[in-house]
């Protein structure tokens, strides 16, 4: 009962009727501030988000990899109906490009024997070099608009929460700059809970949390802390676009060292942190 008093709260504070709003920089002020790329310029804006994932982990394939380097996704919500659609950061950096490091890297791998000689030489000479680091990095897929939150999955901890269409940037002097698992035109979607997930097999269920849920003095601000987002149902597919004009070659590699594909069910991503809204109107009256 609590949970659906804080979303009822919750909602009837982002129906607030949003005043005009100029298109120009925005700079707010106190306990607002954290929402300056709230994109306030929109003046049906009901509501600005911002999340920090500081931990969590996501496994595809045969490798996790550990979030040690926070992540930010900022916005805000417009109330369209019994919708809330997602407009992106002012500035355009909605979610953030953080490279984790991917343990293991590339020690301990060489060049398979198939492999024109040249290129057999070039890859192991990068790896004796010690060019072994590989960070992955999670980007978005598609427009910021194609992100979906859903404040009452939030905090009922029941359905999607968070959606996010994402591709996995895979990054070592080797392979170049453009080697990705999934990309814009087939995203790898990812469909976050703070509930229990109904994977297929041979993933198991795993569980979410909300966190804590408290808001500030004036009521503006809600912040959930302590949460815990899960997917373990999404497929992941190999890779393309290792080692640029020799991908035909390295793509292979990439995908024999991360196990992919990966079907639906082999798979899991997790993030832990904190998440804020604020009204957007009291964000616009702090400046």
């Amino acid at each position: 009962m609590r949970r659906l008093f804080l979303a009822a709260a919750l909602i009837a504070a982002m129906l607030v009727p949003a005043s005009s709003a100029i298109a120009a920089p925005h700079h707010p002020t106190g306990e607002y501030a954290p929402f300056a790329d709230c994109p306030l310029s929109r003046p049906a804006l009901v509501a600005c988000v911002l999340s920090e994932s500081n931990g969590g982990f996501f496994t595809i394939g045969k490798k996790t990899v550990p979030l040690v380097n926070p992540v930010t996704l900022q916005g805000g919500l417009e109330q369209n109906e019994a919708e809330f659609p997602f407009f992106g950061a002012e500035d355009g950096n909605t979610l953030s490009k953080t490279p984790q490091p991917v343990p293991g890297g590339l020690l301990g791998v060489t060049a398979p024997t198939w492999w024109p000689k040249f290129l057999q030489d070039l890859f192991n000479e990068s790896i004796n070099n010690g060019f072994t680091g590989v960070t992955a990095t999670v980007e978005l897929a598609a427009p910021a608009t194609s992100i979906k939150l859903n404040p009452f999955a939030l905090i009922g901890e029941t359905g999607t929460a968070l959606s996010l269409p994402t591709k996995i940037k895979i990054s070592n002097p080797f392979l170049g700059n453009n080697c990705y698992i999934g990309s814009n035109a087939k995203p790898i979607v990812l469909d976050f809970t703070t509930g229990t997930t109904s994977p297929p097999p041979p993933n198991k269920p795993i569980s979410g949390s909300v966190g804590t849920v408290t808001e500030n003095e004036a009521g503006t601000i809600t912040r959930f802390a302590g949460g815990r987002l899960v997917n373990n149902s999404f497929a992941a597919p190999g890779a393309s676009g290792c080692g640029g004009i020799f991908s035909i070659f390295v793509d292979p590699l990439v995908n024999s060292i991360l196990g992919v594909p990966s079907a639906a069910g082999t798979n899991t991503a997790v993030l832990e942190g904190k998440i804020e809204t604020a009204i957007a109107q009291a964000v616009r009256e702090s400046e």
